[in-house]
């Protein structure tokens, strides 16, 4: 497999939210880009969907969440790991206030020996969150106002993926999709222009590099992901983890004359920590409807 990074830039800002329209995260998982791809796919037809889908699910082509930059600074996921450490309260405090850790610092987050003022320092750079206050108007009735969440980044910083492939061939066919999206967007109101991004080549950290498939006593994996079946129990002995609700709603106009709900998945976040390595799957979450709704669920590894 080869591996490489795009960076995505959002001049018009991101709502990623899950619940809330006045809240928004500012980064999205893997399973949000796999779907949206999936209706990118079928947009272009000639079973577009077909191809994309047996490339992921063979592991041919497989894709991480997505996490912030700025400028030549890439930030990873957390990990759910115990970091010994002979910090004082209020230093194992701002441990906790941490989301990401900065591939620059990586090794000295794994050794214990992070200032995590200056990882908070770098986060502060990647951008703020605001809600404004919108009206909806339907027919003659009065107008009802609400409240939508947006994420800015600042200049110089947005969100990267990491994407592994087996050929050159898998590799255009997953920029192009990409390419596509670019011009519809990601996350919710992209009628007003949120989620749409340019794209751009990135340099991969040298510590990604080297821990991509290396060979190590525990895995921390940088996409939301879920063992099959008959990879669980393996998989669990002495894990660490975070367990994610994925659900939703199907966008899809020809999946049914109602509005239905995907299947609820619990899957693992980004940052969780496996001895044993595993393969996950797509799953099919639809309930019902006129066609299979897939979810992402295939973990990209780097070794501890």
């Amino acid at each position: 497999m080869f591996y490489d990074i795009y960076k995505l830039s959002f001049p018009y800002g991101v709502h990623f939210g899950e619940r809330s329209l006045e809240r928004t995260n500012n980064s999205f998982c893997a399973d949000t880009l796999f779907s949206a791809l999936c209706i990118e796919a079928v947009k272009r037809g000639d079973n577009e969907l077909g191809y994309l889908y047996s490339m992921v699910k063979s592991g041919k082509l497989i894709i991480s969440d997505a996490f912030p930059y700025y400028d030549k600074e890439y930030f990873m996921p957390k990990p759910y790991i115990s970091i010994q450490s002979d910090e004082d309260s209020s230093k194992k405090k701002k441990y906790k206030k941490m989301q990401y850790v900065a591939a620059s610092m990586w090794e000295e987050y794994i050794s214990g020996e992070l200032d995590p003022t200056k990882e908070l320092e770098l986060e502060d750079n990647l951008g703020s969150s605001m809600a404004k206050t919108s009206a909806s108007i339907r027919g003659n009735e009065n107008s009802m106002p609400y409240r939508v969440g947006r994420y800015s980044f600042k200049e110089k910083a947005g969100l990267y993926i990491i994407y592994g492939y087996e050929n050159e061939e898998i590799k255009d066919f997953f920029y192009d999709l990409l390419k596509g999206l670019s011009y519809s967007g990601l996350g919710g109101k992209r009628s007003s222009g949120m989620g749409r991004f340019e794209i751009d080549n990135g340099k991969m950290p040298e510590v990604l590099s080297r821990c991509i498939e290396e060979e190590s006593d525990k895995y921390i994996t940088l996409s939301i992901s879920l063992p099959r079946a008959n990879e669980v129990e393996e998989c669990m002995k002495d894990a660490s983890y975070m367990v994610k609700k994925r659900s939703g709603f199907v966008e899809s106009y020809n999946y049914s004359d109602n509005y239905l709900r995907k299947k609820d998945l619990y899957m693992f976040s980004a940052g969780s920590c496996f001895v044993t390595r595993f393969e996950g799957d797509i799953y099919d979450v639809s309930t019902g409807g006129n066609h299979p709704v897939y979810r992402y669920g295939k973990p990209l590894f780097i070794g501890v």
